[in-house]
């Protein structure tokens, strides 16, 4: 019998019974109140919840050469030929740095009140350090005008990853601990000249991403293959950049300014929900994230970290933990897939980590596997190993295909999926309390994708990178309702 049924016959059957046409009108209304009973859905995000969606500078600014602007490292990679899948360059991008009213009306549309966007620093200071240039901070004063005219609260970082090119030429980049001191010096300079207007400033984006791709394995900027020694030494000095960059900013800014750190956080989840997975997917947690969220939120790198870097290890000072652990007032999370699946173990350490099946669904990203129950561990995880009292979702969203239809549409239906079913998960974490203040959607609208070039569409606004026309995606409408009702429906 099974061998002749088809998936068609399935198909067909499946959506008779979603018409209700298996049963009676009666038992289909019978089996619908039952199941609105049963149903058990969070309850709403809070109300103070920060709704926003998220930008960074070389993705979309383009202007790389006017008004005094520095090369970065990015602008040297991306014309570097073979490093961009797709052969292109942020030198355009979205023409934000001209069109930045018309982004700031789309941000208003979504009807989000914050923003998240990033400051270049080649903009701000052409050499990476020494004489400042006003014209780039001219840019960023205009931005905040735009957008607090709109009621729209800025959040601001510090570094995505346009490390200033003369700073790689002349000390090797992170791979010097001059970099973290010109970091903070740029950072203290920005805040005291922003603070007026921005309360919530990021250090650094993903230093897990900007180190480990850009300098140890060579696929992003600046395009090298570091010994391990040499590369946990530079991301010795990135979270050294980090402390100081804190350090400078609560000298420098207004009374009140708040500051951390936006990290894509190595996202572990429990196999599944026992107290002994759980209890492992904690320890997990913590050593995954020694050489990062680690020691930055401890002050000090875990004996495991030390233990398996050996003769590798960075070499540091009492004096250099202690800046590295200055206090933060929030941290932000970038969580997009589940990173690593942890189960308890017998042997040491007491987790194993479990290899992903071939078959494990994926976004249009093939990196992007969608597991939305990490939404819910990692913020979880990481309050409970820190002891964090303020979380951000710094970054979550997803790539589509994004075609558009003959009469210009973006219907975007697997963007939706993905968003619905995170945010669902996210409202069920902070139901149960943990403390996640804000969600900043990733991103605003289709930007220069690093080594993706333009293939990879991310935005709820689709972008003409010819004509720069943008138009809503359906994903916008659904996020604008979202955001509306603060909450998600099941």
């Amino acid at each position: 019998m099974f061998s002749s049924f088809s998936r068609r016959h399935f198909a067909k059957l499946a959506g008779l019974a979603a018409l209700g046409l298996t049963a009676s009108p009666t038992e289909a209304a019978e089996s619908k109140a039952k199941q609105g009973k049963d149903r058990h859905a969070p309850a709403p995000f809070p109300k103070d919840f920060v709704w926003g969606t998220a930008t960074s500078s070389y993705q979309i600014e383009g202007a790389v050469k006017e008004d005094g602007r520095g090369p970065s490292i990015w602008d040297t990679f991306s014309h570097t030929p073979g490093k961009i899948g797709d052969g292109t360059n942020g030198d355009r991008a979205n023409e934000h740095y001209h069109r930045y009213k018309e982004d700031v009306r789309l941000i208003k549309d979504l009807g989000v009140k914050a923003y998240r966007f990033s400051i270049a620093w080649p903009r701000v200071f052409p050499e990476g350090t020494g004489k400042p240039n006003p014209k780039g901070l001219d840019f960023y004063n205009r931005l905040l005008d735009e957008l607090l005219a709109n009621g729209i609260e800025p959040y601001a970082t510090l570094y995505h990853w346009d490390l200033p090119q003369a700073l790689q030429d002349k000390v090797g980049g992170w791979q010097s601990s001059e970099t973290s001191k010109a970091f903070a010096e740029y950072s203290g300079y920005v805040a005291e000249r922003l603070s007026d207007r921005v309360k919530y400033f990021f250090t650094l984006n993903e230093a897990g991403r900007f180190l480990n791709f850009g300098y140890g394995w060579g696929i992003d900027a600046p395009g090298l293959k570091l010994p391990t020694a040499e590369l946990n030494q530079a991301r010795h000095h990135t979270v050294l950049g980090h402390g100081l960059a804190v350090q400078a900013i609560r000298a420098s800014a207004r009374k009140g300014t708040k500051v951390g750190i936006a990290e894509n956080i190595a996202a572990c989840v429990p196999a599944f929900a026992t107290p002994e997975h759980i209890r492992a997917t904690e320890m997990a947690t913590r050593e995954l994230n020694a050489g990062f969220l680690g020691v930055i939120l401890e002050g000090k790198y875990t004996d495991g970290f030390l233990a398996y870097s050996g003769k590798d290890a960075p070499k540091f000072t009492a004096d250099e933990l202690k800046i590295i652990g200055s206090k933060n007032d929030f941290v932000g999370l970038n969580i997009y897939a589940p990173q690593f699946y942890i189960a308890a173990s017998d042997k040491k350490p007491g987790w194993s980590v479990l290899p992903f099946p071939a078959s494990f669904p994926h976004m249009n990203s093939e990196w992007l596997r969608i597991g939305p129950e990490v939404i819910y561990w990692a913020p979880r995880l990481a309050a409970k190993v820190w002891n964090i009292e303020n979380i951000f979702i710094t970054e979550n969203g997803t790539s589509s295909e994004d075609k558009l239809t003959a009469d210009g549409k973006v219907n975007d239906l697997d963007r939706i999926s993905f968003l619905r079913n995170y945010l669902l998960q996210l409202q069920r974490a902070t139901a149960e309390g943990v403390p996640v203040r804000g969600y900043f959607l990733w991103s605003l609208m289709d930007n220069f994708e690093w080594i993706f070039g333009f293939e990879k569409r991310f935005g709820v606004y689709h972008v003409d990178f010819e004509t720069q026309a943008r138009v809503p995606k359906l994903s916008a409408a659904f996020y604008r309702d979202v955001v509306a009702k603060n909450a998600i429906g099941v």
